[in-house]
């Protein structure tokens, strides 16, 4: 059976139609799920996609945090369900509290868009198994507050568990800390990653394949998952 993947849209979402295509050219069927309706309608993973959620008044993914459908989504994540934050999906994962520290302003306070090479440092979540550790992979950055930031206690915490997915390489485009660029939570199947796979799954349009792994990677996490 083919597996549903879902990809949220909250208003002000840009990227939620990007996502959806990436999930299917991995092979999955992608199934649009709006932020208003709290049914997740069976899907066996979920999207939070790139935008500016709710126009990212107070901070970037505050209100999208207490959206229908993140009240449902966030008990199945905390059971097990995959989720991928992607940009603003990544922001509000970290303030739903599925996600340690948090996105703040960029350090040089300018918008960063370029293709940004990043190293996988964990293949042991559920949107990574099919890299390779230390693969180096080339995909899309585009944000003005993608700065991750947390306590010194929250951020050996991240290294020691291996909780760090991803890290900038060739210059850190936001300044976030220990070059951060995407991290897991300890059960392996919440992720969330400041640049942008789902822009990087054609040769068409994308600088590279190579963000097609994080949506085959699901894909392979769940075969391998008991129903």
């Amino acid at each position: 059976m083919t597996a549903r993947v879902g990809v949220v849209t909250f208003p002000g979402s840009l990227d939620d139609g990007d996502a959806a295509r990436a999930v299917r050219i991995a092979g999955a069927e992608p199934v649009r799920l709006w932020h208003g309706d709290p049914e997740l309608h069976g899907v066996d993973a979920v999207v939070l996609p790139g935008g500016f959620s709710y126009g990212d008044y107070l901070r970037c993914g505050a209100i999208a945090r207490f959206a229908p459908v993140m009240e449902t989504l966030v008990d199945a994540a905390r059971g097990g369900l995959p989720v991928l934050g992607i940009c603003n999906g990544f922001q509000i994962l970290c303030e739903a509290h599925l996600l340690p520290g948090a996105l703040t302003r960029n350090q040089h306070l300018h918008f960063r868009n370029r293709d940004q090479v990043l190293r996988i440092e964990s293949v042991g979540t559920a949107w990574t198994n099919t890299f390779q550790p230390g693969q180096e992979i080339l995909i899309p950055v585009k944000n003005g507050e993608g700065c991750y930031v947390a306590d010194t206690a929250t951020l050996d915490a991240l290294e020691a568990e291996g909780r760090v997915v991803a890290r900038y390489v060739g210059g850190n485009p936001n300044g976030s800390q220990r070059d951060i660029a995407a991290i897991t939570n300890a059960a392996g199947n919440v992720v969330g990653i400041m640049p942008h796979p789902e822009h990087a799954v054609e040769a068409l349009t994308g600088p590279s394949l190579d963000g097609l792994g994080f949506f085959t990677s699901v894909l392979k996490h769940l075969v391998g998952t008991p129903a």
